[in-house]
């Protein structure tokens, strides 16, 4: 029975060990990669730190169904929104631009801060860049001078620029729908982050002129009369909605949580 007993205790004594593990995890909100190296890239960027990571497979995922869905109609031009503000739609705008760039096919993606409101992409990539596409839109830069690429080779960016007083108006001008024309026959994705429906008209707006529009959920938070309200927001526009990118979801294994925040 001695044996039994020191084997159930050390099985106890592991169990405590993990659990502790996972609460020190939760406790310090740990994601799923630690920013490694000198750059300034955001660690929620996972596909840019570890293309084998948890998260960085469901991009993949998501990269897979969206070529799937390509087969059958032509998808280039990618609208990324959310019902509400927070919900991770420029997190998850950027980890699927780099996933895509890194497909075996090596296709030319260009992923664009539409949000001429609240453009955070330029901040999770550690950048300042004060020229990008309200300067575009309003005339005063061509797309050669907002265009910027990171080290990855076949990704290009274009942050937001400077908050304009008529961002609705620019996204609806001519200008906009000869921005879509042009990158259409240069790039083979362009993803391109907007504002949360509900809030601004701008994503209705662009998503009419786009091939598909994908929905970012907060598992948790966004209530489904929420969410419903902004499908309905975009039919009324008539944008195509893709599908749908579930964040803030809780993966647990053995002996560790992941958690993408």
């Amino acid at each position: 029975m001695g044996k039994i007993t020191n084997a159930l205790q050390k099985a106890a004594e592991d169990r405590l060990n993990r659990m502790d593990k996972i609460a020190k995890i939760k406790e310090t909100k740990q994601l799923i990669v630690r920013k490694e190296g000198t750059s300034n890239i955001d660690p929620r960027i996972v596909t840019y730190y570890d293309t084998k990571a948890l998260i960085s497979e469901q991009y993949k995922i998501l990269r897979t169904n969206l070529m799937s869905l390509g087969t059958k109609k032509q998808l280039k031009t990618i609208v990324v929104t959310s019902s509400i503000h927070s919900e991770g739609k420029t997190v998850s705008s950027l980890n699927l631009a780099i996933s895509l760039a890194q497909a075996v096919n090596n296709p030319k993606v260009l992923v664009v801060d539409c949000d001429l409101r609240r453009g955070r992409m330029a901040k999770y990539l550690g950048i300042k860049n004060e020229i990008g596409f309200s300067e575009y839109l309003k005339g005063e830069a061509e797309l050669s001078d907002i265009i910027f690429k990171i080290d990855i080779e076949n990704l290009n960016i274009i942050s937001s620029g400077k908050i304009p007083e008529n961002p609705s108006e620019l996204l609806s001008s001519k200008a906009m729908t000869d921005f879509l024309a042009d990158v259409k026959s240069q790039f083979d994705f362009v993803i391109i982050d907007t504002p949360p429906i509900i809030s601004v008209t701008d994503s209705g707006i662009i998503g009419a002129q786009s091939d598909g529009v994908l929905m970012v959920i907060q598992a948790g938070r966004t209530q489904r009369g929420i969410v419903r309200r902004a499908e309905e927001l975009l039919e009324q526009a008539q944008a195509n909605v893709l599908g749908h990118i579930l964040t803030n979801i809780q993966y647990h294994l053995p002996e560790y949580i992941y958690r993408y925040l």
